[in-house]
């Protein structure tokens, strides 16, 4: 009798250890963490991912250049922004300036000879006014994509065509055209 009380104690106890050697041990800790996002707009032009496009050179050099005009290739635009937005697009200033050798000089030829339109969009956006064709350019702002959708890839294309006709004598002409973008 007693062999089998001790050994019932036993097994009781071997089963206590047992389950108690099982139980885990919990412990766990909470923190909150804030992201602070700010409003962020970026607008670069894709071939050279700069805010500064390269030089788009429009080589003159037949008679039907001058009357019918020469057009670039498609300059891309991509728009980085966690906001709707616009773009507007104008000469810097009103006319062209002209080098003719080692002296640059402002000429009499006006920014609207050179004409852009939007030959792309991908901005989820609406080409605005007459972009769609060919525009004159002036040194006043003008919209050239309106509501644009917000995100990390907005894209858009332009091409320029100059038609400066037969008034202008020869030399490098030149014009900066500026695009910016604002949120909505």
């Amino acid at each position: 009798m007693k062999r089998i009380l001790l050994s019932i104690l036993l097994l009781t106890t071997f089963g206590m250890v047992a389950k108690a050697q099982t139980s885990t041990a919990n412990a766990s800790a909470q923190q909150t963490v804030q992201l602070q996002l700010s409003n962020v707009l970026d607008i670069t032009f894709v071939g050279n991912s700069s805010s500064v496009g390269s030089t788009v050179a429009l080589p003159f050099t037949t008679a039907n250049d001058y009357a019918n005009g020469v057009e670039s290739s498609a300059q891309q635009l991509r728009i980085r922004s966690n906001k709707n937005f616009n773009v507007t697009v104008r000469a810097n200033t009103a006319n062209f300036s002209v080098s003719n050798g080692s002296s640059t000089t402002t000429s009499n030829m006006p920014a609207n000879v050179l004409n852009v339109k939007v030959s792309s969009n991908q901005t989820g956006g609406n080409i605005a006014g007459s972009f769609g064709n060919y525009t004159g350019l002036s040194n006043t702002a003008n919209n050239l994509i309106s509501n644009a959708s917000f995100g990390g890839n907005q894209t858009f294309s332009v091409m320029y065509k100059a038609t400066p006709g037969f008034a202008y004598p020869a030399g490098t002409y030149s014009l900066d055209v500026v695009y910016t973008a604002t949120q909505q």
